[in-house]
Order: C-alpha cells, then structure tokens, then sequence
C-alpha cells in the first residue's frame, strides 16, 4: 500500500508539474512581438486592388519591427511589425489603420484594414526585391514635363477645386505634388512614358493615384482615382501659378479679437490661452489631428522649431480634433504623436475633426476649412493672423515661402 501511495503522489505531482508549466508556457510573451523573421526584411513593392482592374504600387522597407514607406524623397515611419508563425501584423498607428498579410516565401498576401475592422478593407500583395514602381513599356518620355501647372479638380458636386501642380522629371521618373487650399498630396512618385503619367503614394492612410497626360503645349489632364470613384482635373503650365492667399481664407468673426477656449489635455488638465505661462507671449496655435497627413508635416516642422525657440518667449499650443474620443484611444494617439516628433508643448483635445464642431468649439473662427489650420497670437492675446492649411516640404519653393513667411511674422510679434 505504501509503494502504491507513493506512485500515486509522485503521479500527481508530476501531473501539477506538467499542468504548471502549461500554464506557464501559455504566460510567456507571444511570438506575434517577437524579432520579425529574417525573410521578411528587405525592398518590398505591393500592389493595392482599390477596385476591379485597377492596381496601385507602392513601395516599402521591413527591418525586423519597424515598416518604412518610400515615396520620392521620403522615407515615413509607417510603425511596428509583428510575427506569428506566418503572418505578419503591421500597426500603422498613425492612422488608427493595420496591415495583415501571409508571408510566403518572398511574397505577402493580406489586406488593408481598420484596426477595429470597421470599413471595407483593401486587398494587397506585395512582392521582395522589387525596386521599381510602376512597370513601364520601355516608351521614353516624349519631352521632360517638370515644372509648375495652374490645375482644376472637376468635383462630382460640381464646384471645381483650383489646385497648383509641381513636377520633376529625371529621364522617366516623376515626382511631384498637387497644392490645395486644404494641404498637398504630400510626395507622390511614378513614372513618365510619351505623353502619359502615372503617380502614387502611401504612408499608412489610403493610398493615392494619379494618372493623365502632358501635351506640348504645357497642357495636363487626369484623374485622382480611389475606391470611391475619380475627380477629373485639367491645367495648364505656368510657373507663376499660385493658390489665393491662406492668410485671408479663415477669419475673424465680427466683434471678436481673441480665442476664448478652455479645453482638457490627455490627462484631464484644462489648458486656456488665460493661464499664466501663455500671458503677455506670442503663441502659435494649430488645430490638427493625428489622422491628418498634412499635420503631420506641421508637426514635423512645429516640434523642432518650438524647441529652437521657447526661450526667445515665444509657445505653442495644439488643439487636437480626433477620431475617437474615449480615453484609452486618446492617450495612444496623443501620446503617439507626441513620441513620435517629441513634441514638447502643450496638445488638447476639443472634439471629433468635423468643421462644423470645429467653429462650434472655437465660435470666433469664421470659414473655417481646413486641418491643420495655424493662429497666431500677439503679445496681447489678440488673433494676429490665420493660415489655412499647410505647404508641406514634398512642395519645394511653396514649403520654402511658408517657412520664411512664419518665421517673419514671428519675429513681428515678439518685437511688438
């Protein structure tokens, strides 16, 4: 009896052994935050389907956790990789959006999705090793198109949208950007054959398609296409082409000369232009959201140079209008954004990125268009001017004026 006892004790200690270091091996970290596999780093060029018969390219970098999106002169930080036995996850945070693909040998099949899974999400593929973007007939360019275009978007509504084109060509590569009141469509690449274009870009959001044609007399005519339809545009070349005024877009409503906001930041504080360390400074102000490309041009632009410029008196505030607005998401965005350009002023939040609430929150704000929109303040807490939108660096000599043209009015404030 005794022998017997003890083989069932030392039974069932093996057997509380056994079941704890299950439990355990179910405790350890999952391999889906692990190193990423080693075939996966590399060039890749994938291939977005945004509707039947219509093919987007666009090209990225893998190196172990992190996603790098190429796009002309850029190389954006798209976010972390993650590994599960043959998937792959890639969390473009920026966006609130996820890459989900099986890697294959030395190719990725998945989707483009909502990382709530909302929406419909986008087919891809993508293929390892392959540098180029759009595949070309072999056709050489019919002459070289660089240069600056007076350009019109035919808007469904019926409202056309002017715009400014800006173009380089090197043999058949072309890069460029389309200028709106609202931002530019950032660094878009492609290729030129005869008289024919086509240009594409991608940075976590959706990607983005341009494809027309040049003609010899200066003239361009195309489409903007994405899952939803096209907007057809048309323009002419002329090197002085130029947007209306952004400083003369959004205003002043009658009878007001400040902003009057108290709004919370990520941890609950509430941030107003009254409080003491904003009296009797300029201050820059900039509605924004972490969803929006063109801000994150300004935030690429604004975080360095508060940093250069805080102690010439001088600070920042930015209002955030985001997508959601429930705590957890707002801390991961926001602080996010923060990171990411070390941001060292203060960030609030005043609601969801819809213009109407835009003007509701901030009711002395008339005509107000777009994200970001820039306000600055003079000495006396009083709007000195606004900028509608943003010029951001893919748009060459327009990025170079804005610059110059925030830094003077700057400068006019804090000599005031």
């Amino acid at each position: 009896m005794k022998i017997k006892s003890i083989l069932i004790i030392l039974s069932l200690g093996l057997s509380i052994i056994n079941a704890h270091a299950q439990t355990n091996k179910k405790l350890q970290p999952s391999k889906i935050s692990s190193t990423v596999n080693k075939t996966a780093n590399g060039n890749w060029r994938g291939l977005f389907q945004i509707k039947p018969g219509v093919e987007v390219p666009f090209n990225f970098e893998i190196n172990n956790d992190k996603i790098v999106f190429l796009n002309g002169d850029e190389r954006f930080d798209g976010g972390k990789v993650y590994q599960k036995d043959d998937s792959l996850r890639i969390k473009l945070d920026q966006f609130d959006n996820e890459i989900a693909v099986k890697l294959t040998g030395d190719s990725l099949t998945g989707t483009l999705r909502k990382q709530d899974n909302s929406g419909k999400p986008l087919a891809l593929i993508a293929k390892k090793g392959e540098n180029f973007r759009f595949k070309t007939s072999g056709e050489k360019p019919a002459a070289n198109f660089s240069g600056t275009y007076d350009v019109t978007f035919k808007n469904p509504s019926g409202k056309d949208e002017k715009s400014v084109g800006v173009f380089k060509q090197t043999g058949n590569k072309l890069t460029g950007t389309f200028l709106r009141v609202t931002g530019d469509s950032r660094y878009l690449e492609g290729i030129v054959e005869g008289n024919n274009f086509y240009l594409s870009s991608f940075i976590g959001m959706a990607p983005a398609y341009y494809k027309g044609s040049f003609s010899q007399k200066g003239e361009i005519t195309g489409e903007s296409i994405n899952s939803r339809g096209s907007i057809a545009f048309t323009g002419i070349q002329n090197q002085n082409a130029e947007l209306p005024d952004a400083y003369k877009l959004t205003y002043l409503k009658e009878g007001y000369k400040t902003l009057d906001f108290s709004f919370p930041d990520v941890n609950g504080k509430k941030i107003s232009l009254s409080d003491e360390k904003y009296r009797g400074k300029p201050v820059i102000i900039t509605i924004t959201g972490t969803w929006c490309p063109n801000c994150v041009d300004e935030a690429s632009f604004i975080a360095p140079w508060y940093k250069e410029n805080k102690k010439r008196g001088v600070e920042v505030i930015a209002i955030h209008y985001e997508r959601q607005l429930d705590s957890a998401y707002l801390k991961k965005a926001i602080n996010g954004f923060r990171e990411k350009f070390d941001i060292k002023y203060d960030q609030v939040i005043a609601g969801k990125p819809d213009k109407k609430l835009v003007s509701e929150s901030l009711p002395a704000l008339n005509n107000f268009l777009s994200f970001p929109t820039t306000i600055f303040i003079n000495k006396k807490g009083e709007v000195a001017k606004i900028h509608t939108g943003y010029s951001g660096p893919a748009t060459g000599k327009f990025y170079t004026a804005f610059v110059e043209e925030f830094n003077k009015e700057v400068d006019s404030l804090l000599n005031e």
